[in-house]
């Protein structure tokens, strides 16, 4: 197979993902990110894609400890959500992979609903977090705690039975909450104006926290719908490396000019990504 395009770490295919997966070696992949082309909610060129072979040949692919991050949700048709998205989570299940998590992206600015709508904005989509036995890395995204600076008072037993306290130190940090908060649209979901040539952008954030998570520097990521190459893109700042596959030249195009751009942008400079500075506005 030739790649579209690519460099030492990166290389995106513009191929069915299917003819691609099925020329890889089993156990292979470590980590999977990607947000499919789900319930037509978006028209990705006329596209839609055979979701169960695809898991199946994912299930085989990915190698134990691996884990997959999958981004969908429901469209709405005739006043109610499909549920699409659950019983992909449940076929996944069927396969053998563990649902992990089930991790939500809140939209910090969702599109409005009509003003005749019966229904709230729809603010939220899942990231189902599938793993195929117990994932081999987890890095969780740590965050100050509220009483981090204080001490606790732990009670115990002494041995004739009077309660003692000992003043103990708190852990300064905890771990973020499974809910993902983003502001996305122009500007926010990336600065890369070339990006919004693609209908459903991935925000940046969103995959820069997925892969410092489930990865480690210098680990390969798999994208089966790299799209804009907003994975690609998150995989060089963070130095991962890269493989995915793009049905659309169009799309492949769009990925290959903002991974250039991006790298004409950082040449002499040494990039360090950190939770803080890619976790969406302050």
């Amino acid at each position: 197979m030739t790649p579209y395009f690519t460099t030492d770490t990166v290389a995106i295919y513009n191929l069915d993902c299917l003819e691609y997966l099925r020329e890889q070696p089993q156990d292979s992949i470590g980590f999977t990110l990607t947000s499919p082309p789900y319930d037509e909610i978006r028209a990705y060129q006329g596209y839609s894609f055979p979701f169960e072979d695809i898991a199946a040949e994912l299930w085989r692919c990915t190698a134990a400890g691996g884990v997959i991050a999958w981004n969908v949700a429901d469209a709405t048709v005739a006043g109610s959500e499909t549920g699409t998205s659950m019983r992909q989570a449940l076929h996944f299940m069927s396969l053998g992979f563990r649902l992990h998590d089930t991790m939500i992206y809140a939209k910090r600015n969702p599109m409005p609903v009509s003003a005749a709508s019966k229904r709230y904005h729809q603010a939220w989509e899942y990231i189902f977090i599938l793993s195929k036995g117990t994932p081999t890395v987890f890095n969780p995204i740590m965050v100050p705690a509220k009483y981090g600076h204080l001490q606790a008072n732990m009670r115990h037993r002494g041995k004739s039975g009077e309660l003692e306290y000992t003043k103990t130190k708190r852990n300064p940090f905890t771990r973020v909450r499974n809910i993902f908060e983003y502001t996305i649209g122009g500007g926010h979901s990336t600065q890369d104006r070339v990006a919004y040539g693609h209908p459903a952008l991935m925000p940046e954030p969103l995959a820069a926290d997925m892969i410092s998570t489930w990865t480690m520097p210098g680990d390969r990521v798999f994208d089966p719908f790299t799209g804009a190459g907003t994975t690609a893109k998150q995989c060089l700042v963070l130095g991962r490396g890269f493989h995915g596959t793009e049905l659309s030249a169009e799309y492949c195009a769009i990925a290959q000019q903002r991974l250039e751009n991006w790298n004409t942008e950082q040449t002499a400079k040494n990039t360090s990504s950190t939770y803080g500075d890619l976790f969406t506005e302050q």
